[in-house]
């Protein structure tokens, strides 16, 4: 209580407790994928904006519950599907009209037609090289270590269990609040997790 008032006050020289122990956050276990939603739904009608799940398969809602962003994937997709899409044209273009310029039974030199194959082809190409390089950035992988890892049962969460992490930069965050509060949604194991 006294902690907290203090914080609040922003007395010089004052660390709160998270800076203190470096804490990563505040987990909490769920049996279901149901008691999970409705903790995260629960934690952020509270005011709590800093959170993450994690779980053995993905659960339908759970990014609107978090109130996650939508996917920059997509936009990176299209983007580099056009580009390549506009490569082919101009290379078939350039070698056919341009560079190398052959009149082989009174085609054209550059026709649209033919043209489509190779076209769909590496539009097609560079919009898969994308989606998988896109994906390893946004996801940010590889990662070696993240405070995640200190948990005692973080194994759990590629198994069977149903974990909900309160990070410690939400501005709300006091580890004890948070601990009482997770167990109050449900949580069978809360942990207060070091950085």
């Amino acid at each position: 209580m006294l902690e907290a008032l203090l914080s609040r006050l922003g007395l010089p020289g004052y660390e709160p407790e998270a800076a203190r122990q470096k804490i990563y956050g505040v987990i909490g276990d769920f049996d279901t994928p149901e008691d999970l939603l409705r903790a995260i739904r629960t934690a952020r009608a509270a005011g709590y904006t800093r959170m993450e799940a994690y779980s053995p398969f993905p659960i339908h809602g759970v990014d609107e519950a978090l109130g996650a962003p939508r996917s920059p994937l997509g936009k990176i997709v299209i983007v580099f599907a056009l580009i390549g899409l506009s490569a082919a044209v101009l290379l078939q273009w350039w070698t056919g009209a341009v560079d190398y310029r052959l009149i082989i039974a009174g085609k054209p030199l550059f026709a649209f037609e033919p043209s489509v194959p190779i076209m769909f082809e590496l539009a097609v190409l560079l919009s898969a090289f994308a989606t998988v390089l896109g994906m390893f950035h946004l996801n940010r992988i590889p990662t070696y270590y993240h405070a995640f890892f200190n948990y005692s049962k973080h194994a759990g969460a590629s198994n069977d269990r149903f974990l909900l992490a309160i990070e410690a930069g939400d501005p709300k965050f006091r580890a004890d609040e948070v601990k009482l509060f997770l167990e109050s949604c449900g949580s069978r194991h809360t942990e207060i997790v070091e950085a």
